[in-house]
């Protein structure tokens, strides 16, 4: 693993980080490696993220035909491999903080970085929707809005079960079942709580069922925290779960009063998790082999993406959609591209992208986080607690 990916850790989509502390016996050492299957499934959907956004750049007269219905078909992973991962790693930090004795400090860093990715989250919400005038427009959930307020959700029940990680993988397991199960009945929640149980106000990742990938995830992260060689085999009874899920398609479509099925029926969903967890036994498996690893850290910005993928998401939005000077690539380029020119002006924001990404990488690494670093030496010292000199920093 280069250096270069080893630091790239402080600006990543992913909301938490990985808090191994202090001298460790040789078994516990191994268990806080990073899992770089679920590194790459963030870096890979980070790319696919930005193909997806910038369809708007295509001729209205393009968007049909095979080509166009395999890439919504892969585009319609993109959401749930974000959401997995996130759940995994917030399940996997809080049992390795619980482990290294560092529950209490591992639950604030934490808080620390959903606050981040819910600032960013609003932030965008400011730039694209008049919410000083309109303060609705705040409460739109999209998909940080989704990651940030489903991780703070279930943070209290993870950081509680961190001692117990088998009990934590079973309970997240059956929590996944239950969002996901009741999610076609929320369809008809109105009022205060309707952005976050169904679409109706306007939002694009609500929490039922979207949710429940992160208790999917964080059931495989449980699992990794205590005994990463069954990580493989959990994430392969997750994928015969949801293939048998998808196969009782019309049964499922049956047993709930009239929905939207696309959208929160359970066996859709199972079907994108059962592809998503292909992916990653591919990923482990090419994990294992160092030609495999080798293949894809050569993918352009893989790695990059996977570290630091909260800013490849703000600065695609970016560059894609606001204006500039009058520049942005949708103003650009909008509704006028044929595939070829497509495929050029993507190869330019995903590299535009890379560039800016790369940069506030450089930022928190050397501004941030040395900041962030003194003030919990400062705590410490108030608080009487240990330094945490020796604590990870890198995110799963």
């Amino acid at each position: 693993m280069s250096s270069v990916y080893r630091r790239r850790c402080d600006a990543c989509f992913d909301p938490v980080r990985e808090a191994v502390v202090g001298p460790q016996q040789p078994a516990a050492r191994a268990t806080g490696a990073r899992i770089r299957g679920f590194d790459w499934l963030r870096g890979i959907a980070v790319l696919v993220m930005i193909q997806t956004h910038a369809l708007g750049l295509l001729r209205p007269e393009l968007r049909s035909g095979l080509l166009w219905t395999r890439l919504q078909w892969v585009d319609g992973l993109v959401a749930p491999a974000f959401i997995f991962s996130a759940g995994f790693s917030l399940a996997l930090v809080q049992v390795r903080g619980a482990a290294a004795g560092m529950r209490a400090v591992r639950v604030r860093k934490t808080l620390r970085r959903l606050g981040e990715v819910l600032l960013v989250a609003t932030l965008l919400n400011w730039m694209w929707f008049p919410i000083f005038r309109e303060p609705r427009w705040i409460f739109r959930i999209d998909i940080l809005h989704c990651i940030g307020l489903s991780l703070l959700l279930a943070l209290p029940i993870f950081a509680l079960l961190s001692p117990r990680p088998r009990l934590l993988s079973w309970v997240s397991l059956a929590l996944a079942a239950v969002v996901f199960g009741v999610s076609p009945f929320a369809e008809h929640v109105r009022g205060p709580l309707a952005a976050l149980a169904n679409g109706s106000t306007e939002s694009v990742f609500p929490l039922l069922p979207w949710g429940g990938y992160v208790y999917l995830g964080a059931s495989a992260g449980a699992v990794a925290a205590y005994d990463p060689r069954k990580l493989p085999w959990w994430i392969g009874g997750l994928l015969v779960a949801g293939a048998v899920l998808w196969i009782a398609t019309p049964q499922l479509a049956a047993v709930y009063p009239p929905h939207q099925f696309w959208v929160t029926n359970p066996a859709n969903h199972a079907s994108r998790w059962t592809q998503v967890c292909a992916l990653l036994l591919v990923l482990f498996a090419l994990e294992r082999s160092p030609a495999g690893a080798r293949a894809v850290s050569r993918i352009p910005f893989v790695e990059l993406f996977a570290t630091s993928s909260l800013a490849g998401y703000f600065f695609h939005q970016m560059l894609l959609f606001y204006r500039i000077a009058g520049f942005s690539f949708e103003a650009r380029w909008g509704n006028s591209c044929s595939w070829p020119k497509y495929w050029l002006v993507l190869v330019l924001l995903i590299a535009a992208t890379a560039v800016l990404t790369w940069a506030m990488d450089r930022v928190y690494s050397r501004l941030w986080n040395p900041l962030w670093t003194r003030l919990q030496k400062v705590d410490s010292s108030a608080t009487g607690a240990p330094s945490q000199r020796g604590q990870a920093r890198h995110a799963p």
